[in-house]
């Protein structure tokens, strides 16, 4: 499939299912003391790198971007589905959102001081990580931390229907952290930290705090 195929087939679908997601993920966070956790090491390691704008790179409808700004991180978000990004402006009033895609970050060079993708790496073929991981790169500034969550695992599945019942067609890949953590030193990170969790699930989960080289 070429690249625009999976990227328009990926932003339909979750244009589709958004109500729904948010729905669903809205109090998620709730439930899961390690991934809060996670993301407040993470506004620790951005304040500890002396503070500044926080990309949240897939931030569907923007709970996460939220969290991260009551924690006191200077938040905004992106995503490639305009239904997700509208929900986001309502949930989150006077908060940053805008639509775009991390295959073409539209944003300046050394331009933020941390960046999260919060399990939106999984619709990625593996082709196209080496770029994501260059735009996340050049986008943020140097030793500033990245943190990266995704399915553990291997090989990918269809997704043909979710979150409500919609109809969806996207891809879900599953990785190895050990195969993620070489993708993100060719990319010119360096791997300090990693977090299982959900290991009894059918579907672990990895977290992967990065910070950019110089």
């Amino acid at each position: 499939m070429s690249d625009q195929g999976w990227i328009t087939d990926t932003r339909t679908s979750y244009d589709t299912v958004a109500a729904s997601y948010a729905d669903q993920v809205r109090h998620a966070l709730a439930r899961e003391p390690y991934l809060r956790g996670s993301l407040a090491m993470f506004a620790d390691l951005v304040r500890a790198a002396g503070g500044g704008p926080v990309a949240d790179v897939g931030c569907g409808p923007g709970h996460v971007t939220a969290h991260l700004r009551e924690s006191g991180v200077d938040a905004f978000g992106i995503d490639l589905s305009p239904a997700m990004v509208d929900l986001a402006r309502r949930d989150h009033p006077g908060l940053r959102f805008e639509v775009g895609s991390m295959t073409d970050l539209h944003l300046a060079d050394a331009s933020v001081e941390g960046l999260l993708a919060w399990w939106s790496l999984i619709h990625v073929p593996d082709d196209a990580v080496p770029g994501v991981l260059g735009h996340f790169r050049r986008v943020l500034r140097p030793g500033g931390p990245l943190l990266l969550g995704f399915h553990v695992g291997d090989g990918s599945r269809l997704k043909t229907r979710g979150y409500g019942g919609h109809p969806m067609k996207v891809d879900v890949h599953r990785r190895r952290p050990d195969r993620v953590t070489a993708w993100l030193g060719e990319a010119g990170f360096a791997v300090e930290a990693q977090l299982l969790v959900d290991l009894e699930e059918s579907v672990p989960g990895a977290l992967l705090f990065a910070r950019r080289r110089p």
